[in-house]
């Protein structure tokens, strides 16, 4: 069939150039000198495509009238393994909420194969094809709620211009599969289902830190060797050898990280599990758990309920977690240098880059180019906005509407809709904000650019529509009854999140009341 011809299998350097699991046999066991462990998808009942991304097709160059064929679909759920490719699981370890876990891996995650399109080199992951030497207890499943979560995220992502994994598509496998959503002693069965997920590589911090902690520093080094070689080309082409090209690659890994995180904090977004093996080395968001979107603006909530005592993950620690785990990669990649000092220089200007660059986003957000001298006007905005529950999205978007010659009431009626329950707003609380918006509208007008030149820049930072929870767990109970109907609006919406979209106008809406302590809106496990 004419779609098997977009696909070149044997193109997997991956598992040509680095050292394969020797045993052979589909069982969870420790894996050790070995990057990955060869393994077939689980064969499934009745397995049918919900839907798929055309614009990730057209990135792979498959058409939609391929993608909804019969082979596709059987590819895209594990039950046709294209002839010459290797399908594999990787071999990682991990810190999870601050302890080394030891091996981790992918327990339910299968690399097909990859392709290369337009000079661009692709992997295709399936994401609950069944176990693999690492799933541990697990049975290497996934469940649709889940796999719904992680199939609308990834596309929300990118088109927030985050970067991002990508999502081919979204299966049903037509299997039951067991879950204790909220390990609570109740499991039950759900839909199975399978995301086929699609990025340049999905290596982690975890695939260094396993050989790191094994003392394994020959396998270590092939792996750095290799990842250099292959996603950071540029780095050797400059004719960086040894220590300088290790410490450029660890310099380029701090700074693809820095950019995702600066951009999580921009449009809201909380990851939820930012565990070691969660982190790209690529600095693509991955691992799309217990995720959200903050809906007040409260820099210490986190979605994942395993993380509601501690709040390790939380909205604001997220950029001190992101230079954790890269004093954690840089422990891992040490034993490949004479000396620390270098990859210490890198990480101690972590924290002061992160904060101009964070204070450059928040003055883009607000309008603020010419005049960005006053920090104190965004620290006392985030005061305000802790002060009483006020959603962030709705917040900034509406802050656009506001004009040079505008009395600091009227800036507050623009806003008013961002305020849970703006009539509960203490009179102390309210004379602040009036005294913000003061100094704010004093400050616009020393701004070079007009009211509608500021607001249209300050429309392409602040989305008007994000992927809330609530959106989420509507699209999946409709799901789960057989109708796709608002996965597809949600699709359409979230790829142009920046632009009015009057047809979507209901979902420029702060969380409802219903969904403010609902499972799945409020906090969610990981459980998928």
């Amino acid at each position: 069939m004419k779609v098997l011809s977009h696909f070149k299998p044997n193109f997997q350097h991956f598992i040509q150039e680095l050292p394969a699991d020797k045993e052979q046999e589909n069982k969870r066991r420790q894996v050790f000198e070995a990057c990955f462990s060869f393994v077939q998808p689980k064969k499934t009942t009745s397995p049918s495509l919900i839907s798929f991304m055309p614009q990730v097709a057209s990135l792979l160059g498959i058409s939609e009238e391929e993608m909804c064929s019969d082979s596709m679909r059987d590819i895209l759920t594990g039950n046709m393994v294209l002839e010459q490719s290797q399908p594999y699981s990787m071999c990682y370890g991990g810190h999870q909420f601050g302890n080394w876990a030891g091996q981790l891996g992918d327990g339910r995650a299968i690399n097909l194969f990859d392709l290369q399109h337009e000079n661009k080199q692709w992997t295709l992951q399936l994401k609950g094809a069944g176990e693999t030497p690492y799933s541990r207890g697990a049975d290497g499943l996934a469940v649709l709620r889940s796999s719904i979560r992680e199939y609308l995220c990834s596309e929300a992502m990118y088109h927030l211009g985050v970067p991002t994994t990508r999502a081919l598509s979204l299966s049903l496998t037509g299997d039951q599969v067991i879950r204790d959503m909220l390990y609570d002693g109740n499991p039950a069965l759900e839909k199975g289902a399978i995301v086929c997920r699609v990025a340049p590589s999905f290596l982690r911090f975890g695939n260094f830190e396993i050989f790191a902690a094994r003392k394994d520093y020959v396998q270590l080094k092939k792996l750095l060797d290799y990842t250099i070689r292959h996603h950071f080309p540029t780095l050797e082409q400059a004719g960086l050898e040894g220590e300088s090209l290790y410490l450029s690659f660890f310099k380029a890994v701090c700074q693809r990280t820095l950019d995702m995180i600066v951009h999580w904090q921009r449009v809201g977004f909380v990851h939820g599990v930012m565990n070691t093996d969660n982190m790209s080395i690529l600095g693509l968001t991955i691992d799309y758990g217990p995720y959200g979107w903050l809906e007040d603006y409260n820099i210490d909530w986190t979605p994942n309920t395993t993380d509601a005592g501690n709040k390790r993950y939380r909205f604001g620690y997220q950029p001190s977690i992101a230079l954790w785990n890269l004093v954690r990669l840089a422990n891992a990649i040490y034993p490949l240098f004479n000396s620390a000092d270098g990859l210490e220089v890198v990480l101690s200007t972590f924290q002061d880059q992160y904060k101009g660059r964070y204070y450059n986003m928040m003055f883009e957000k607000i309008g603020l180019i010419d005049t960005r001298e006053d920090i104190d006007i965004i620290v006392k905005l985030e005061k305000y906005l802790m002060a009483h529950e006020t959603d962030m999205t709705i917040f900034f978007r509406q802050l656009a509407q506001i004009k040079k010659n505008m009395k600091p009431q009227e800036c507050f009626d623009i806003v008013r809709f961002a305020f849970y329950e703006a009539s509960l707003l203490s009179e102390a609380t309210k004379s602040a904000w009036l005294s913000w918006f003061e100094k704010y509208v004093s400050a616009l007008a020393k701004e070079s650019s007009s009211d509608t030149q500021r607001a249209k820049s300050m429309n392409r930072v602040n989305p008007k529509y994000v992927l809330r929870n609530y959106m989420n767990q509507l699209a999946i109970d409709k799901a789960d009854q057989g109708d796709y109907s608002l996965i597809k609006a949600f699709e359409k919406m979230l790829q142009n999140p920046y632009e009015e979209q009057d047809e979507f106008q209901q979902w420029y809406a702060k969380r409802p009341d219903w969904a403010r302590h609902k499972v799945g809106c409020s906090m969610l496990s990981c459980s998928s």
